[in-house]
């Protein structure tokens, strides 16, 4: 067993590592940053930290994208995992480290591990037959297949029967339950082992339900050869999910500047999406206790993310793009208004309209006008200067402090406890009880008043002080604008490493007042940038895909069936993308009609990055005569929506192979 000698301070944070067969979505960016949020807290309250993300590059889902690509596998694997990285940046992400499944070392220590479990006679093999579920990557029994369908993601399943090594689970189960028994979740505040309470009753009901069975470890290479070999038979590649639950562990080997095993492990939370709970909970557990090595503390499992009320799928077009939300609101609100927006643990609901909502009332409105307003008073009664403190001159004074003192602590522990809404409920509850006291004090009118001026700095200090507690309940959350507000109080905020580090308030320092931190969206221009523009483009408007907004006073002239049929519209696969230099609008696209590659400039680069753009499927006008850009032919014209700016581009549902006629 490992020593836990020295821990107190230790805290080791992981992310699932997500499969490389699809482009990161909102569901990636909300586990990634939840861990950030954690991680920058206890930076800031002084612990070792350790934050670990990553990409799972094996299994036969990546074998089969990358067989669909016309690549190797690692090729695409190594073509896939840049797009994680380049969103944690551009989500402010402050992981420790990055580890993919292909990492020699990783595959080392994996292979290790199950040489261990080999020698120790708890894996074995044996010939199956079963229901195996190609997405999933696991067997199903007759019992669990209803209808022919996979229990879990409901698609076909099919009879397979073949020799595998399989992991003597079903050795575990009983530990298992006692040690679920003896690390319960009560509640949300006291919750151990298995987060939320309702995730740990249905490890629990599962355990206890039926008789665990033995897990298949292996998959032949004749129907699967890209994985990690078994060390013990080069005919077999691991199991995918074997292989990367071990990363857990194999990070801390290679990826920490020395070996930390036994500084970071067990793992203080494992954040994980409730579809994968039962492979943490229960898979994991058990291959932990055949290699006599401490569980994890906490596994928090949350909940999943539907748009507009609806699912998330490729095929419905619904699919939410983090780095089209952060190029529209900022990288704040969008890491705002997912830890703000539902309990975590909880489902929830993403809508560009809910979005804009809490923007508007609660950054903007809330915490960006408290900012705004008592700099600006400070700028104007105090030649721009932190007033002195006076004591409390009355009881509203005295409620005020309290109420500082009290939901500062509140969102504290909150934040530590995982409920996140709730430490920013407490945030924005203080800016109320901020706003509340300014209106009701008026330092304008104490301004006028000789006898009034003592108060009048009492006032503005303590609202200022306010904001420098609010800080550090902030910066986890939105790290960008607690810096900036830092910055505005004069208190000459630096980052180092993780922590924001600033000094204590103080009389007396120069305020730096900015701009506002959160501008308000306006509604009805935002409802009108999703709409197409109907009036005809000029030869230049259409090379770059981008057209003025109509004139609201006439409409838009009518054509003819015969004109429309000259346009030839047809879907393009994007093969390569990247900006025109000294332009912050053109991007340079290569594209694939079919057997035919042509190269297209579009205006939509204050919308996409181009690596976001990589792989789509476009729709373009084929028939367009070239015309050149800042010096650069382009020959067609992507189609997007927008009036002013660009809103999105132009796709279609289905797959559909590129050249194909859009009617």
């Amino acid at each position: 067993m490992l020593s836990l000698t020295g821990m107190a301070k230790s805290f080791y944070i992981t992310t699932p590592i997500y499969y490389v067969n699809d482009v990161p979505h909102i569901g990636h960016a909300y586990t990634t940053i939840a861990a950030d949020v954690l991680a920058r807290h206890y930076s800031q309250q002084d612990y070792e930290v350790f934050f670990l993300t990553g990409v799972d590059e094996h299994g036969q889902k990546v074998q089969q994208a990358a067989a669909k690509a016309g690549i190797d596998p690692q090729r695409y694997c190594d073509g896939m995992a840049p797009r994680f990285r380049e969103l944690w940046k551009r989500l402010n992400i402050s992981n420790d480290a990055f580890i993919r499944t292909t990492d020699p070392q990783h595959k080392a220590i994996v292979q290790r591990y199950l040489q261990v479990l080999f020698e120790k006679g708890l894996i074995y093999q044996a010939d199956y037959t079963g229901w195996y579920c190609t997405f999933d990557e696991r067997f199903w029994t007759e019992k669990d297949v209803v209808d022919g369908l996979c229990p879990d993601c409901k698609r076909p399943v099919e009879r397979l029967s073949e020799s595998n090594y399989f992991f003597r689970m079903s050795q575990y189960q009983h530990r298992l339950i006692e040690y679920l028994k003896a690390h319960p979740s009560v509640s949300e505040a006291h919750a151990e082992f298995i987060r939320p309470p309702a995730r740990f009753n249905e490890v629990l009901g599962f355990l206890e339900a039926q008789p665990l069975g033995d897990l298949s470890i292996s998959r032949p290479k004749t129907r699967l050869s890209w994985g990690i070999e078994l060390p013990f038979d080069r005919s077999y590649v691991t199991y995918v999910w074997f292989d990367a639950l071990v990363n857990y562990l194999s990070a801390l080997e290679y990826l920490t500047p020395t070996p930390s095993l036994d500084r970071f492990w067990p793992a203080s939370i494992h954040l994980v999406g409730k579809d994968i709970l039962t492979t943490h909970a229960v898979y994991w557990s058990t291959m932990l206790m055949a290699l006599e090595l401490p569980l994890p503390r906490t596994i928090f499992a949350h909940g999943w993310w539907t748009v507009n009320g609806e699912k998330m799928s490729k095929s419905r077009g619904n699919v939410v793009d983090p780095h089209a939300i952060v190029d529209e609101f900022g990288v704040d609100a969008f890491r705002y208004f997912l830890m703000r927006e539902v309990p975590f643990g909880q489902d929830g609901d993403f809508s560009r309209e809910a979005l804009i909502g809490r923007l508007n009332s609660e950054l903007a409105d809330g915490l960006g006008n408290l900012v705004s307003r008592t700099l600006a008073m400070i700028d104007r009664f105090t030649q721009g200067k932190i007033p002195p403190n006076y004591p409390p001159h009355d009881e509203l004074d005295g409620r005020l402090e309290q109420a500082i003192s009290e939901l500062t602590e509140s969102a504290m522990v909150y934040l530590k406890d995982l409920r996140f809404n709730r430490a920013l409920e407490s945030m924005w509850e203080l800016i109320q009880r901020c706003d509340q006291y300014i209106d009701k004090t008026a330092p304008w009118t104490l301004a006028k008043r000789a006898e009034g001026k003592s108060q009048l700095h009492g006032v503005l200090y303590r609202v200022v002080n306010a904001l420098e507690r609010l800080i550090p309940v902030l910066y986890p959350f939105m790290p960008q604008t607690a810096e900036n507000i830092a910055a505005q109080l004069g208190l000459h905020p630096q980052i180092q490493g993780r922590k924001l580090l600033a000094r204590p308030l103080a009389p007396g320092f120069d305020i730096a007042k900015g701009k506002p931190l959160f501008p308000k969206i306006d509604i009805a221009h935002m409802q009108g940038v999703s709409t197409m523009t109907n009036r005809q483009p000029s030869t230049a408007e259409s090379a770059i895909g981008s057209t003025p907004p109509t004139s609201s006073g006439s409409p838009p002239a009518q054509i003819t069936i015969e004109e429309f049929q000259r346009i030839q519209l047809k879907t393009a696969k994007v093969l390569s993308a990247e900006r025109v230099p000294r332009s912050e609008k053109l991007i340079k696209l290569l594209v694939d009609l079919g057997g035919e590659r042509r190269q297209i400039v579009a205006g939509i680069g204050k919308k996409y990055e181009p690596e976001a753009l990589v792989g789509r499927c476009v729709v373009i006008v084929a028939n367009l005569k070239p015309a050149k850009l800042m010096g650069i032919e382009s020959q067609g014209m992507v189609l997007a929506a927008g009036d002013a700016e660009v809103g999105g581009l132009v796709t279609v549902l289905e797959e559909v192979a590129p050249g194909t006629k859009v009617k």
